[in-house]
């Protein structure tokens, strides 16, 4: 009987850590010191809290293990409100949200900066992936699945 209780408690434990995994998400600042620290591709995700395909990607993409566990081991990752009126200090500048004094909804500088594309206005959700050096290697600007994201960051 003891051992049929410990059994349950410690799948019932392992069950309960596989939940709590997430991903390691750090901030703008993190993010600088990390890289000098340690170069690592990087998945940056810009969401508002509007965006239903950004809510959709947070509740179903990047809760899967397989993901979780790529992001955490091969990438550093960074998710930003593009609403933020925070002022972000990134690689020796000062990124503000310009927009938020004239414009309802406003996107911050840096949003606009890394996630606008040519002769189209800002659409979330966006998610770039950099290389080491952090130059963008791949911006998608739609909703994906888990597979598709593993598949871009195998690239």
């Amino acid at each position: 009987m003891k051992t049929c209780i410990l059994l349950l408690v410690l799948c019932c434990g392992n069950l309960a850590a596989q939940d709590r995994a997430q991903i390691n998400w750090l901030s703008w600042q993190e993010l600088d010191s990390a890289l000098v620290t340690k170069p690592k591709k990087t998945l940056v995700f810009f969401h508002a809290d509007w965006c239903a395909y950004c809510k959709k990607i947070d509740r179903v993409v990047f809760t899967k293990p397989e993901v979780i566990q790529k992001l955490n081991t091969d990438y550093y990752a960074v998710r930003m409100d593009v609403e933020t009126t925070d002022s972000i200090h990134f690689d020796g500048k000062t990124f503000t949200n310009t927009q938020a004094l004239t414009r309802r909804n406003g996107v911050h500088d840096l949003a606009l900066l890394l996630g606008t594309r040519p002769k189209k206005s800002f659409s979330l959700p966006v998610t770039l992936i950099l290389n080491e050096d952090f130059t963008i290697e791949k911006r998608i600007f739609n909703y994906y699945t888990s597979a598709l994201l593993l598949g871009f960051l195998e690239y």
